[in-house]
């Protein structure tokens, strides 16, 4: 499916943020090399996101016409106005601003995000979040395949269950991430079977602990792991009112039998 110029920008300025190198040099090579009639045609779509809007005028500054067109924006950040206004790009005065961003969520032109913890209050993953609340599914697919941490942390929350399926499917996700996803209240099924398939990861006992404990683990890999755990975890799962009653119940057989075994 072909992309509109305002969808391929957004999804090359997202990947321009990627962490690995490759990814991020080819998209600023893209972007650098767009059309200037698709190029155009992007920044005078209202809805661009205004991060966008301040990477673009960074990028293209040379481009007087796509500096000016930026410039007239609505949805234009203040700092990006200033930044073309002290490089003598004409900025039209508006009494009111409409910007979406504050000084502090105004991002550098193409940030670095590494791959350590992710802090939920930082610009980067506010920026990305935000970019993730204007992209459509497709785009979000694309970052869902190949995104940093932070971008997985944000897409595998998506209401939309291919977007937060795909994320499972990432060649770069960790451990502690699956780990994490096993604690919690997700809501796409999908995602623990698929865990609950990769031969990898269950070889982790926390992991497979994490799966008995969610209700949402299918019932019969949850008593597969079930089996596995050791006595003080069985002591305490069956005594669990918050698990199915079915796993307590077997649980507590587990517990009899391995005493007896002693």
């Amino acid at each position: 499916m072909e992309l509109s110029p305002p969808d391929l920008t957004t999804v090359l300025f997202v990947l321009a943020h990627d962490p690995d190198g490759e990814v991020s040099g080819g998209a600023r090579k893209c972007l650098a090399e767009l059309p200037e009639g698709e190029l155009r045609e992007a920044v005078s779509t209202p809805s661009l996101h205004p991060r966008i809007l301040d990477g673009i005028a960074r990028l293209y500054l040379r481009n007087r016409e796509i500096a000016s067109l930026i410039a007239s924006h609505p949805h234009c950040p203040e700092e990006t106005r200033l930044f073309l206004a002290e490089r003598g790009i004409e900025v039209p005065h508006r009494t009111v601003s409409i910007s979406h961003t504050t000084e502090e969520e105004a991002a550098q032109e193409f940030p670095d995000n590494g791959e350590g913890e992710v802090d939920e209050e930082s610009e980067a993953f506010r920026g990305k979040y935000q970019l993730a609340q204007v992209m459509g599914v497709s785009d979000k697919i694309k970052i869902a395949q190949t995104g940093d941490k932070e971008w997985r942390m944000i897409l595998i929350r998506d209401s939309n269950k291919l977007v937060s399926g795909t994320v499972i499917k990432n060649p770069r996700i960790t451990e502690q991430e699956v780990l994490t996803i096993c604690k919690s209240s997700i809501q796409n099924d999908e995602i623990l079977r698929v865990i609950c398939a990769n031969k990898e990861w269950v070889k982790n006992y926390q992991i497979r602990k994490a799966l008995v404990e969610n209700n949402k683990t299918p019932l019969p890999s949850a008593l597969r792991f079930l089996a596995t755990l050791n006595e003080k975890d069985l002591a305490h799962l069956a005594k669990s009112k918050s698990i199915s009653s079915v796993l307590s119940t077997q649980a507590r057989k587990l517990l009899l039998s391995k005493k007896k075994d002693k």
